[in-house]
């Protein structure tokens, strides 16, 4: 199996030993996002559906570069530092994935990196 790093400006570069994404039989294996704007290099502060735009948003780009996209997502984790932000991150998560919804999990974490109140990883096709 070969195994490709994906890395795009377009989203925060990875900060530690791991890479925005890999790609291997198929399948495109994305690191956590934070909401973090790739531009500034600021996390994004605000309410937890900002955040989490802001997540779907990176995740996205790392999708593009690795020639995929949201449309061909199969598997989510969200984490949510408090999982009382579940229904308001879930109508902004949903606006992303009108149709054909991937499999989900939403955990609640005791703490993100950086203060974030969402992070977001996931694994798509191809």
């Amino acid at each position: 199996m070969e195994r490709e790093i994906i890395a795009t400006p377009e989203a925060p570069e990875a900060v530690g030993a791991y890479s925005q994404a890999t790609t291997g039989n198929g399948f495109v294996f994305c690191s956590g996002q934070i909401p973090i704007d790739p531009t500034s290099g600021e996390l994004v502060d605000g309410p937890v559906a900002d955040q989490t735009r802001r997540c779907l948003d990176n995740l996205a780009a790392v999708l593009r570069a690795a020639g995929s996209g949201l449309e061909r997502v199969v598997k989510v984790n969200a984490y949510l530092a408090d999982i009382a932000d579940f229904a308001e991150f879930n109508d902004a998560y949903s606006a992303y994935f009108q149709s054909y919804p991937p499999a989900r999990a939403a955990i609640g974490a005791s703490g993100l990196p950086k203060g974030a109140r969402v992070e977001i990883e996931c694994i798509a096709l191809q």
